[in-house]
């Protein structure tokens, strides 16, 4: 004969009946819920960053292997090969290039990530209830830590070639997070739309491919003619010079007029990235 069960062994929340009801216009981004499940994001993205490195022999080394290639192979074909003279502003070009090509591997390999994320997580997004924008959220956060190990690479070049550090150092962090809001926001639509349109991961690769090219990662942008319009074209622009500038100083002042250009387009794709996409969610769990 079985035991009647007490109501001390039911939990608290058994009798508890919650309704989920989609959300419409400007209510649809609820900071409020991000920060609910918080503990999520958090491991989400532990759970990201441990299967990138899952079963690697150099594991975490290839965030300075990356950057260190690159550089090498760029200083070859720019200095040694073409002997294209590049204008570093007294910075040497294997400084230069990695000053910017940092910001745009974490942006690069961030946005590839974030863009399919949803559908590496079909398996949650069809069971279980949860912010889907998290889901990209965490894409792109797990690519920290391997920025921070390359910052530190650039920090050991800087002694290397003697260059003094300054209080510019500092606001490194600031556009960082800027260029980590713009890998969001254009996380927030390419991920969206690729759980409806699967043309999305042929765009993404070209669009990461040919981005090097049009971001001031090589060399220096136009001159002051061309230099309004190739910010309000592209919002990196800006980011990847302040970033630099932050780097080396006052000789790299940065065309301001294109980083708040940058920072408003950013600005832009992110409400509307956020909004496109928890208005889509509730959809994900029927067409992925």
């Amino acid at each position: 004969m079985s035991a009647t069960p007490t109501n001390a062994a039911i939990p608290e929340w058994a009798g508890e009946e919650r309704v989920i009801r989609a959300r419409h216009g400007l209510a649809a981004i609820d900071l409020r819920e991000l920060w609910h499940y918080r503990e999520l994001l958090g491991m989400l993205t532990w759970r990201n960053i441990s299967i990138r490195y899952k079963q690697t022999y150099l594991g975490i080394a290839w965030a300075v292997l990356q950057p260190v290639l690159t550089v090498t192979v760029l200083t070859l074909v720019f200095q040694r090969m073409t002997k294209i003279d590049v204008d570093t502003q007294g910075v040497p070009y294997p400084l230069f290039v990695l000053a910017g090509l940092l910001p745009w591997q974490f942006f690069a390999n961030a946005l590839g990530d974030s863009s399919g994320s949803l559908l590496g997580a079909q398996s949650m997004i069809t069971k279980i209830y949860f912010p889907r924008i998290l889901i990209p959220i965490s894409a792109v956060l797990s690519g920290c830590v391997d920025f921070v190990i390359s910052l530190v690479l650039l920090f050991v070049m800087m002694i290397y070639y003697h260059m003094p550090f300054t209080t510019n150092l500092l606001l490194i962090p600031v556009f960082f997070l800027m260029v980590v809001t713009t890998t969001c926001a254009m996380g927030f639509w390419f991920s969206a739309l690729n759980v409806k349109y699967r043309d999305v991961k042929y765009i993404v690769p070209f669009i990461i491919r040919i981005g090097m090219f049009v971001c001031p990662v090589m060399i220096l942008g136009p001159g002051p003619k061309w230099q309004f319009l190739y910010s309000a074209l592209n919002p990196l622009v800006g980011i990847l010079e302040g970033f630099r500038w932050s780097a080396f100083g006052h000789n790299h002042e940065p065309f301001w007029p294109g980083v708040w250009i940058g920072l408003g387009l950013t600005c832009v794709l992110l409400v509307s990235g956020a909004y496109y996409f928890r208005s889509t969610e509730k959809t994900f769990a029927d067409i992925i």
